[in-house]
């Protein structure tokens, strides 16, 4: 059973920063592919960015350059560092898991960025 817990959320100012959380457990966290996800409000959910378990990641272009993803496989824990935040970054993020067909994902976390 894998179980994925979010946190880090709020509220940030434009230009502002966050850094999200995704604890994971499971057997098969240290081998699976994790990443996050975000949906705003009359959206679809969207890819954000993705982490193997080796280290090798991919971003959205809306994000390049201003978030970054990060996995610490000794604590099972997966980070978002989001900086020069925008209005538009604005949605629930949710912490997602793969590895073959399985995929699990958190209740997410709102992110809301307003001045």
């Amino acid at each position: 059973q894998v179980q994925l817990v979010e946190s880090g959320g709020g509220l940030a100012q434009p230009g502002g920063s966050l850094r999200l959380s995704c604890a994971a457990s499971g057997s098969i966290v240290s081998i699976a592919v994790m990443g996050w996800y975000r949906q705003a409000p009359g959206k679809q959910r969207e890819l954000v960015a993705t982490i193997t378990n080796g280290g090798s990641t991919k971003y959205a272009e809306s994000v390049k350059g201003r978030f970054t993803i990060s996995r610490d496989n000794a604590k099972s824990t997966m980070y978002l560092q989001m900086n020069t935040l925008k209005p538009e970054d604005t949605a629930v993020y949710y912490c997602n898991l793969a590895l073959g067909l399985m995929q699990y994902s958190g209740q997410g976390t709102q992110v809301s960025v307003s001045s």
